[in-house]
C-alpha cells in the first residue's frame, strides 16, 4: 500500500523543490567581478572564521546586517550569517546573493577549493552528494521544512526513487518506494535524521551518512498497530516487547485504526471475525522476518488467508508447486506422514501365536523411530537402559523424545506398502532402521540448508547476524556427521530398495564405524560450549533471535528450535545401537550377516564408550584451565594435556609444615600432582589501609580465591595415614608422609577435613589409587596405613589455640606499625617546625620554674600520642614526655605461645 507523498503542490513549487537539484558545487567560470567576503554580525567576533576568510585571498569585510552592500555591483559578495532566519537573512536571500553559514566557509578553507558558486544558501556541507527521497509525508509544511534543511546542508532531492537516489526518508513502513528500498539495501531514514544533522550543523566535518548516523534509521514497525491472535500469553507478551522495541503500538482487533493482525497459523485454523477493514491479516512469520531484515516485510508474501486456502485444498498447493520440488510440496509431505503411520501401525498390529514380533517401536518414546519402550503386552526391552547409558550427557537423556521434522530429505526411499506378512521380522526392523536414519539425515539437512547456509551467506552482507567466530562454536563441528551419513543412508536405501535375506546390514555399519568416530566426538565434546553460545547469541542479537523465530514457523523444523534440533546428533548413535540389537535378535545364527552384525553392534557400542571416554577428558582438562585461574602465582607447568583432575577437599592443617597450624587449605588431587593452595580470607582480603589510592583497590577486588603453596607430585608421598577417631579430638584427621628423591628424611604432614559433604574414607582411597597409578602398582591398598593419634601426638584442639595464637600475633604487628605511622618521629621536618612554633615553651598551669626540658616534656600534641600508652592512668602533675624526647626502646611483641593460652 503507497502512502501518499505529501497533498497537491502547485506546479511553481514543484518547480522549485525538484529542479536542478542535481548539480553540484564548481568553481565559478564566467563571472568577471571580483569576489569579497561579508562577516555579518556577531561572526565577525570569531578569530577563527576571520582566519578561514583570509585564506581565500579575498577583502573581508564587516557588517551588522550586510545590507549596505546589496548594491553593490562591483564585488560578488558572500554573505557569512549565523542564522538562515529572520529579516535579515529573507532580505539578502531575496536579492539572489550568495550565502554561506560560518561552517561550510571553515570547510572550503580547510578543503582549499576556492569559494564554490552555490545557487542556494548553503550552511554546512554534511549532506553533500546525497540523493534524497521521500515517502509518508502528507503535510506539505513538514515536507518543505525537511527539504529546505537538506539544501542548506547541501543534499540533493529527487521526487522518484531511482538507482541515483542514496537515501529514502520515511514517514510509515509501507509502501512502493519504501519495499522498493528495502529490497535494494537503500537506507530508510526517519525524519529525526535531518533534525539531528541540522541540531549539529556547527561542526565542522560533520557527515550525515557516517555509522554513528545510522542509528536514525526508521524503525522496522514506525507507525504501525498491531493486534496478535491465537498465541499463548508469554509469546504474545514477548512479541509485544519487541513490537514496542521497534517503534509499532499493540493494540486489539477492536481498534478501528489497526493496520496488521498477526495469527498463529497452528492454534488458528479459520479466519477470524470483526476484524479491522483495513488491516493486513498476516502470518506471525511476517512479524519476525521484519524484525530480522530490519524493515517491513511486504504483507501479500505472509497473508493468512492464502495458508488457510493452502491448507483446505492441499490439490491446489501441490498444483502451484513445481513437479521438481516435490519436498516442498504440502500433499507430499502429508502422504509420507500417512505412509510412516501404516508402516508404524502394522509394526504394532497383533501378531499369530508362535510367531516372534520385533518389540514396539512407538515415535512418541522413540529417538527417530527407535527406542526402549514396551513392547504389545507391556514387553520391555532389556538392551534400553544399558545401550542409553553407554553415553550419557548431561542434562538429559539420550532418549528424549522430539518430534521429527515432516520432510524427507532423500526421496528414493519409499516404505514398502506390501502387507506385513509378506516381510520378515528382520526386514521390518531394518525398514525401521532406514526409515529413521531417513528421517535423521532429514534433520541434518534442515540444519545445513535452513540455518547454517543462509547465516554463512549474511557473513558476505555489510551486518551479518553472526560473525565467523560464533559461526564456528556452533556449526563448525556439524557438517562431518552430515556427510557421513549421507553416505551410509545412500547404501541403506539401496539395499532397501532391493532386499535380500541375505544382505549383510552389519557390513554397512563397520564400514563407517571409523568415520563415526571421528565425527562424533568433537561435537559431543563441546555440545555444552555450542548451546551455551546459541543461548547467548540467541539472547543478545535481536536479529539472530528473529532469524531463529522465522525458521521455526517452517514446516521443514517441525516447529522445533535449532537447540532441539542440535541435540538429534548426539541422541543418534543410541538409537541405532537399538536397532542393530533388535535386527540381530531376528537374524538366524546361519545367516552370515549375523557374525558381522555382532561385531557392528560392538563397534556402535565401542564408539559411545570411546566418545564418552574422550568427552570425560576433555572435561577434565577444561576444569584445569579453571583450576589454575583460581589460583594466585600457580605454577605453570600444572596444565598438562596427560594430567586429568580427580577430586578437590577442603581441609584445615594440623602440622607447620606447609603454610601453618589451623590455616584452610584447598587439595585439589590431579592424576599424578596434589596441588595445595590457601583459601583466601574475605575479611583479610577487604582490608585497605588509608593510604589506598583506587588502582590499588580495584587490585584487591579481583584477587584470585586461592594462593599457591606447595605443588606435591604424588610419586613423593610414601605413606597415607588414615588417624584412627576418636571421641574427643580427632575426627576426619589424616597425615601424608613425604620424602623427594633430593630430601634425606620423611616429613609428615597432617590434615583434618571440614567439609561435611566429604567421606575421608573415599577420599584416601582415591588419593591411594592414584598414588599406585602413578608409581604403576596394582596394590593401593598398601599406600593407606592405620595409626591411634596419641602415637603422633595430633589433637584437633591445637588447632583453635594455634589460631587464636596467630590473630595476637597478628594484632601485636598490626599495633606496632599504627603506633609507627603515628609516631613524631616520623613527622616530616617542615611539620615539626610548624607545629614548634605553635607550642608555648612555659607551662602555664605550673608556678615553679622548670627546666626547658621539663617544659617541653609538659607540651604535648594529639597527633605524637602513642597508642602503648593509651588507657595508662594520668599523671597528677599533668606532664607528659613527647615521644621524640623519650628514650628509644625496643617494644617487644606481644603475643602469647599455646602453653600460655593453655593456662588460661
Amino acid at each position: 500500500m503507497e502512502m501518499p507523498l505529501g497533498l497537491e503542490i502547485p506546479k511553481s513549487t514543484k518547480s522549485s523543490l525538484y529542479t536542478g537539484l542535481s548539480e553540484s558545487f564548481a568553481p565559478s567560470t564566467g563571472c568577471s567581478r571580483d569576489r569579497r567576503i561579508c562577516i555579518v554580525g556577531k561572526l565577525g567576533n570569531s578569530s577563527d572564521l576571520i582566519e578561514a576568510a583570509k585564506s581565500f585571498g579575498v577583502p573581508v569585510v564587516f557588517s551588522e546586517t550586510g545590507l549596505e552592500y546589496l548594491k553593490d555591483d562591483a564585488f560578488e559578495t558572500f554573505y557569512i550569517l549565523e542564522e538562515f532566519n529572520g529579516p535579515v537573512y529573507e532580505k539578502i536571500h531575496r536579492g539572489t546573493q550568495k550565502i554561506l553559514g560560518p561552517t561550510a566557509l571553515k570547510e572550503y578553507a580547510m578543503k582549499r577549493e576556492g569559494l564554490l558558486d552555490n545557487t542556494r544558501p548553503l550552511y554546512c556541507q554534511s549532506m553533500c552528494g546525497l540523493v534524497i527521497c521521500f515517502t509518508g509525508f502528507r503535510r506539505k509544511e513538514d515536507l518543505s521544512k525537511l527539504i529546505s534543511l537538506i539544501h542548506h546542508m547541501g543534499g540533493s532531492i529527487r521526487k522518484d526513487l531511482g538507482s541515483k537516489v542514496t537515501h529514502l526518508i520515511a514517514n510509515c513502513c509501507g509502501g512502493d518506494k519504501y519495499q522498493y528500498a528495502l529490497t535494494f539495501r537503500v537506507p530508510i531514514m526517519s525524519e529525526a535524521w535531518v533534525h539531528h544533522c541540522w541540531e549539529r550543523r556547527i561542526e565542522p566535518g560533520l557527515l550525515a551518512d557516517h555509522d554513528d548516523m545510522m542509528s536514525l534509521r526508521l524503525k522496522t514497525f514506525h507507525g504501525a498497530r498491531v493486534c496478535f491472535l491465537g498465541f499463548a500469553e508469554d509469546e504474545k507478551r514477548h512479541m509485544e516487547e519487541v513490537l514496542v522495541q521497534n517503534g509499532g503500538t499493540p493494540t486489539d482487533v477492536e481498534d478501528t485504526t489497526c493496520s496488521h493482525v498477526v495469527v498463529d497459523e497452528l492454534s488458528t485454523s479459520i479466519m477470524p471475525e470483526s476484524l479491522p477493514a483495513k488491516a493486513h491479516i498476516v502470518r506471525a512469520e511476517w512479524f519476525w522476518a521484519s524484525v530480522q531484515n530490519e524493515g517491513c516485510a511486504q504483507e501479500r508474501d505472509y497473508l493468512f488467508e492464502e495458508y488457510l486456502e493452502s491448507v483446505s485444498s492441499p490439490n491446489a498447493a501441490a498444483a502451484a508447486v513445481p513437479e521438481s520440488t516435490p519436498s516442498n510440496s504440502l500433499s507430499s509431505r502429508l502422504r509420507k506422514r500417512k505412509r510412516l503411520r501404516e508402516v508404524v501401525s502394522r509394526l504394532t498390529s497383533p501378531v499369530p501365536e508362535g510367531f516372534t514380533s520385533p518389540p514396539c517401536l512407538s515415535p512418541h518414546n522413540v529417538v527417530d523411530g527407535a527406542g526402549g519402550s514396551a513392547g504389545e503386552g507391556g514387553r520391555k526391552r532389556r538392551s534400553s537402559v544399558s545401550d542409553a547409558a553407554l553415553l550419557s550427557m548431561s542434562g538429559g537423556s539420550f532418549l528424549d523424545c522430539t518430534a521429527s521434522p515432516d520432510v524427507s530429505h532423500n526421496e528414493d526411499f519409499v516404505p514398502v506398502e506390501s502387507p506385513r506378512k509378506a516381510m520378515s521380522p528382520r526386514q521390518q526392523v531394518f525398514m525401521e532402521l532406514v526409515q529413521t536414519e531417513s528421517n535423521y539425515v532429514s534433520i541434518l539437512h534442515t540444519i545445513m540448508t535452513l540455518f547454517k547456509d543462509p547465516l554463512e551467506k549474511e557473513l558476505q552482507s555489510g551486518k551479518p547476524l553472526l560473525n565467523n567466530t560464533e559461526l564456528k562454536i556452533i556449526f563448525g563441528n556439524f557438517p562431518p556427521i552430515y556427510d557421513v551419513h549421507k553416505l551410509m543412508l545412500d547404501e541403506l536405501i539401496w539395499k532397501a530398495n532391493h532386499w535380500k535375506e541375505d544382505y549383510s546390514i552389519g557390513k554397512i555399519i563397520l564400514n563407517y564405524a571409523p568415520e563415526l568416530l571421528k565425527a562424533y566426538p568433537p561435537y559431543v565434546n563441546f555440545f555444552e560450549n555450542m548451546k551455551e553460545m546459541l543461548c547467548k547469541c540467541d539472547e543478545t542479537k535481536p536479529r539472530f533471535h528473529a532469524f531463529l523465530k522465522v525458521c521455526q514457523t517452517k514446516p521443514e523444523c517441525g516447529r522445533q528450535s535449532l537447540q532441539e534440533l542440535l541435540i538429534r546428533p548426539v541422541q543418534r548413535l543410541p538409537s541405532i545401537s537399538l536397532l542393530l540389537n533388535d535386527i540381530l535378535k531376528h537374524t538366524s545364527k546361519s545367516n552370515p550377516d549375523h557374525a558381522l552384525l555382532e561385531k557392528a553392534l560392538s563397534a556402535i557400542r565401542e564408539v559411545m564408550t570411546l566418545i564418552n571416554e574422550d568427552k570425560r577428558k576433555t572435561e577434565g582438562q577444561m576444569v584445569i584451565f579453571d583450576i589454575f585461574n583460581e589460583i594466585d602465582h600457580c605454577p605453570p607447568h600444572l596444565v598438562s594435556s596427560h594430567r586429568n583432575f580427580v577430586k578437590r577437599c577442603e581441609v584445615m592443617e594440623l602440622s607447620d609444615g606447609l603454610s601453618g597450624k589451623g590455616d584452610h587449605l584447598i587439595l585439589f588431587l590431579f592424576s599424578d600432582m596434589l596441588e595445595v593452595c590457601k583459601k583466601r580470607s574475605k575479611a583479610f582480603g577487604s582490608m585497605k589501609s588509608p593510604s589506598t589510592n583506587s588502582l590499588h583497590s580495584i587490585r584487591l577486588n579481583s584477587v584470585k580465591p586461592y594462593k599457591h603453596v606447595k605443588l606435591i607430585p604424588l610419586s613423593s608421598v610414601r605413606k597415607v595415614v588414615d588417624i584412627k577417631e576418636t571421641e574427643a579430638d580427632c575426627r576426619n584427621v589424616f597425615a601424608l608422609m613425604c620424602r623427594s628423591n633430593q630430601e634425606m628424611k620423611e616429613r609428615l604432614f597432617s590434615f583434618t577435613i571440614v567439609e561435611e559433604e566429604t567421606q575421608k574414607g573415599t577420599f584416601l582411597k582415591t588419593l591411594c589409587r592414584q598414588l599406585a597409578n602413578t608409581v604403576c602398582r596394582a596394590d593401593a591398598e598398601n599406600f593407606l596405613t592405620s595409626l591411634d593419634p596419641h602415637n603422633l601426638d595430633i589433637s584437633t584442639s591445637d588447632v583453635v589455640v594455634g589460631t587464636l595464637g596467630k590473630a595476637f600475633k597478628f594484632a601485636s604487628r598490626t599495633r606496632m606499625k599504627v603506633g609507627r605511622a603515628f609516631s613524631f618521629n616520623k613527622t616530616p621536618t617542615k611539620l615539626k617546625r610548624a607545629v614548634s612554633s605553635m607550642m608555648s615553651p612555659f607551662n602555664s598551669s605550673t608556678t615553679n620554674l622548670q627546666s626547658p626540658s621539663s617544659q617541653l616534656g609538659q607540651m604535648r600534641l594529639a597527633s605524637c600520642n602513642n597508642l602503648t600508652e593509651l588507657g595508662a592512668p594520668s599523671n597528677s602533675e599533668g606532664t607528659f614526655a613527647p615521644i621524640s624526647v623519650l628514650p628509644s626502646r625496643k617494644v617487644k611483641s606481644s603475643s602469647l605461645n599455646v602453653a600460655t593460652l593453655r593456662r588460661l
